[in-house]
């Protein structure tokens, strides 16, 4: 996994659930190509037309809540979403995500726009915003879970590791 992320922010709101990432109707299915199709649409009928592989999710409190669906950060992921940046994260979609290999960043006070480019340190948590010179610091994530993205996922770490 790249440790430098380049790629341009796509903002939502607070209490973004997991059927808005995914409507619930398309979970039926075990292929992420499907499911990336119909990624934020009721939300954001336009975003599979505007994200661009290396691209930012940029949302306020509560991202991820809802359903403890894992197509939620897989779809996200496979439309080309880089990273995820929230204000805070529904922990059931934080752990999903860190256990597909989709980096999650908590960055409490951050005041990111639609279409700000974005610069994404993971090794050390930092992203810079390169539209508005700012530099924030997001909430580190623990020394397993930087390993297990590292991985790609919690999958590919234990096979990795045989720690199963």
């Amino acid at each position: 996994m790249n440790a430098l992320l380049r790629g341009r922010a796509h903002v939502y709101g607070d209490n973004i659930d997991t059927d808005r990432i995914i409507p619930g109707k398309y979970t039926k299915t075990l292929d992420a190509q499907a499911l990336a199709e119909h990624v934020l649409e009721d939300l954001d009928p336009d975003f599979r037309r505007r994200v661009q592989q290396g691209d930012f999710v940029v949302a306020g409190d509560n991202f991820g809540c809802g359903s403890s669906r894992e197509q939620a950060p897989i779809a996200l992921q496979t439309a080309g979403v880089a990273a995820v940046v929230a204000r805070y994260f529904a922990r059931i979609f934080f752990r999903n995500a860190i256990n597909i290999g989709l980096p999650v960043l908590e960055i409490p006070d951050h005041d990111i726009a639609d279409g700000d480019e974005l610069e994404v340190d993971l090794s050390s948590g930092r992203v810079h915003n390169r539209t508005t010179g700012k530099t924030y610091e997001a909430r580190p994530l623990p020394d397993v879970m930087l390993r297990i993205l590292q991985s790609g996922g919690l999958v590919n770490h234990l096979r990795i590791h045989k720690t199963f």
